[in-house]
């Protein structure tokens, strides 16, 4: 947004703050001014946490080049001339990690060509930023140019949140959110609870912005944050810089919170100074009492915030998590004895650092002020270590002040400014696949086979700078902060604690480099489609429900465990069709732990043949005109936002999804597509379901908002079995449901 947008965004906020003050007879948190200050209707909206739908209109939309496939697909078919949000796309996803930047993203180009050529030309007619393979991952690109204190932004990923190291909520989505924005309405999300966590003292030795939220997730979980977004406040906010804090608000994706945020302050200020945004900087100064929590909500948390959480920021330890999970969390200082008794593999074959996460100028900094260490002591990494920066400008700067330099001394690879191995998108060969190994990395993410589709890799999470030393030691067992390295004359190696600028002193040696911007009118601008493409494919729209309840459902398969969309539609390869509907389908469900059959397999009760892909099963079942139904764990859908887990089983039959429950942003897809998302208003009725069961969904032409809704099971012997299950659907999300989708209620 121009500097005139946000002084009048300031000036709307100005009065909204102080209208709702009023109208609430209370002070406010920082959350809620921004969420009050965007609001479609102050006065008549519905404000209870976790029970109101709040309808936003969001400052911006931004999508990676993955999900920007699907979402400008649906934006096409609402019929608009131009969008009508600032919007962006970034092409970060489909950039293959390989043999090193250059190589890999002219590879890219050339692999992706009509995927770009679709997004560029797409974004030319209809008025969209266009940052081409290359320019930046999409979350630091934004942190760069386009996030600011105050502001509300929706992106087509579910790491969105880093904005919030900014001040400002920035929250992941699917494609047809997106969509419906770019389109000019309104943007519809469940009221979250509010998590506050008071941070105090300041960070101390090898401690980092990415072990709070590291121990966060030990003590929260990953269903912690659900329905929630968490606001950082008290006085050791103020001493973590603003990339620092990008990283928290980062993976508060993990937890799954809505969103995350700090409040405004002098290292937010620095950071838009040092990237060219000092008119906004001063704006955000003059408003400064506008992006923070009001004096009392600060004196008593409790009373304003729906829990509390305080870290001492002087206690906390550098922090290591997985294998497989975000939140399986311990110090550095109790690795060694919980790998050894469950016997993760003690060799570290690969070390990663960067990522949107943590690929700062700070981030680097420290882990090259580790790197210089094990040089100057002759130590060399001992497995493979990448290095994947964020952007040009961090890229650019990194070479000027000699990182990339350090880093190639000591045996890493610089890779391209895109998202790479942290996505999947890695063409690893150090290990064959189903050997076990295990590797450690500074990213967000670590679900079984997320790095290198090996399921038996044992994928670890810390920063950067304790990633570094551990490509020096290659042990798991290794603790920096206590042990010693052995250099080749055999002198002892301790390493010091990391040190580095937040920001540079000769500021950044790039810009805004890949931007292509749109022209004023698009209008005589072809969107390229290939009519024979294997990658792309325009939508047709879902049927309009019939009126009829949904019977007799075959079960397509019951999930146990955590099943993400990771599970439910897996990247990797499968990034090639994400534009491509019924292509990407064929991976529908290929990680997902089904009971009744192998990992990613499901059974055709009716021609009885056993361990089919889900896709077969589903695609067969559709030809003989039956429709299925899936069944879920709890926080079924964690992860990414990618919403072809839920376009792909609308798309082969699957009318309904029931679980014990959902994460957030699949549970709102799954309401886009039209599918049916239910829990179990019994979660022990869970264990009722079985293969060869018929499910019918009854009573339908009744349903309506916290309305139970009656299930009937229908048994191979005759047997009926009613079960309850509740949903969470409004008036709004029933008449997509109706419609057969949102993008059908929109265009109706």
């Amino acid at each position: 947004m121009s500097y005139e947008l946000i002084k009048k965004h300031y000036e709307k906020m100005a009065d909204r703050v102080a209208a709702a003050r009023k109208r609430f007879g209370r002070p406010l948190t920082l959350a809620e001014k921004n969420l009050v200050s965007h609001l479609d209707d102050l006065e008549n909206q519905h404000w209870e946490r976790g029970v109101a739908q709040l309808l936003l209109h969001p400052d911006r939309v931004a999508m990676q080049d993955a999900t920007a496939q699907m979402a400008m697909l649906q934006f096409i078919q609402a019929g608009k001339k131009r969008v009508a949000v600032p919007s962006t796309i970034h092409c970060d996803h489909l950039i293959r990690a390989q043999t090193g930047a250059e190589e890999d993203i002219d590879r890219a180009i050339a692999e992706n060509k009509e995927v770009y050529d679709f997004l560029g030309s797409a974004a030319e007619k209809y008025g969209i930023g266009f940052w081409k393979p290359g320019a930046g991952i999409i979350h630091q690109v934004v942190l760069e140019n386009y996030a600011f204190p105050g502001g509300l932004i929706i992106g087509t990923d579910s790491h969105t949140p880093n904005g919030g190291g900014l001040g400002m909520l920035a929250i992941g989505v699917g494609g047809a959110d997106a969509g419906e924005v770019m389109a000019g309405l309104p943007w519809e999300v469940l009221h979250p609870k509010l998590l506050g966590v008071k941070l105090t003292g300041s960070l101390r030795g090898w401690a980092s912005a990415k072990d709070v939220i590291l121990y966060l997730l030990g003590q929260l979980t990953t269903k912690g944050g659900t329905n929630k977004i968490v606001e950082y406040f008290g006085p050791g906010a103020e001493t973590i810089s603003a990339t620092g804090k990008g990283t928290i608000t980062n993976m508060g994706a993990e937890l799954g919170a809505t969103t995350s945020v700090f409040p405004y302050d002098a290292k937010m200020a620095a950071y838009l100074k040092i990237t060219n945004r000092s008119d906004i900087a001063e704006l955000a100064e003059a408003n400064r009492a506008l992006l923070r929590a009001d004096p009392e909500v600060l004196a008593n948390p409790e009373n304003y915030y729906d829990q509390v959480v305080e870290i001492n920021l002087s206690e906390l330890e550098p922090h290591v998590v997985g294998p497989h999970s975000p939140d399986l969390a311990r110090p550095i200082s109790a690795l060694a004895a919980e790998a050894k008794e469950k016997g993760y593999p003690r060799e570290v074959k690969a070390a990663l650092i960067g990522s949107c996460t943590n690929s700062s100028y700070e981030d680097i900094g420290r882990a090259a002020h580790i790197a210089r260490q094990g040089l100057k002591a002759g130590l060399k990494a001992k497995g493979v270590f990448v290095v994947s920066p964020g952007s040009e400008r961090i890229y650019h700067t990194m070479k000027r002040d000699g990182f990339l330099q350090t880093f190639e001394e000591m045996g890493g690879t610089v890779m391209a400014n895109a998202c790479g191995p942290c996505i999947g998108q890695w063409k690893r060969e150090d290990v064959e696949k189903g050997e076990p190994n295990s590797i450690i990395s500074s990213f967000n993410r670590n679900f079984k086979a997320r790095n290198d589709a090996n399921p038996e890799t044992l994928s670890f999470l810390s920063s950067p700078e304790l990633v570094t030393v551990m490509a020096f030691s290659g042990d798991l067992h290794f603790n920096p902060l206590t042990d010693a390295l052995e250099s080749a004359d055999g002198t002892k190696v301790y390493f010091e604690a990391p040190q580095a600028d937040e920001l540079p002193s000769e500021g950044f040696a790039g810009g805004s480099e890949g931007l292509v911007e749109p022209p004023e009118d698009g209008e005589g601008v072809t969107v390229i489609v290939g009519a024979e493409s294997e990658r792309l494919q325009l939508l047709e729209p879902f049927p309009v429900w019939d009126g009829n309840d949904l019977e007799d459902l075959a079960v397509l398969l019951k999930v146990e465990g955590k099943c993400t969309t990771d599970h439910i539609s897996p990247a990797g390869p499968w990034l090639r069709y994400r534009g491509h509907l019924d292509r990407i389908s064929d991976n529908m469900f290929l990680g997902a732990n089904n009971i009744f059959a192998e990992t990613g397999k499901a059974n055709d009760v009716l021609a009885k043949e056993l361990n089919l892909t889900p896709s077969q099963v589903a695609r067969r079942y559709k030809l003989k005109g039956v429709s299925s139904i899936v069944v879920g764990d709890e926080n079924y859908g964690e992860g990414s936002s990618r919403e072809h887990a839920a376009m792909s089983p609308r798309f082969l039959g699957i009318k309904v999804v029931i679980t014990k429950s959902f994460a957030r942003i699949h549970e709102t897809n799954l309401k886009k597509q039209g599918v049916l998302p239910l829990t179990f208003a019994d979660p022990a009725d869970w264990a009722k379901i079985k293969q060869d069961d018929r499910v019918s969904v009854v009573g339908l032409s009744k349903l309506a908002p916290e309305l139970p809704i009656d299930l009937v099971i229908h048994k191979a012997g005759g047997e009926e079995v009613r079960i309850q299950a509740n949903h969470s659907m409004t008036d709004k999300q029933i008449d997509w449901f109706k419609a057969g989708s949102a993008l059908n209620a929109l265009t109706a």
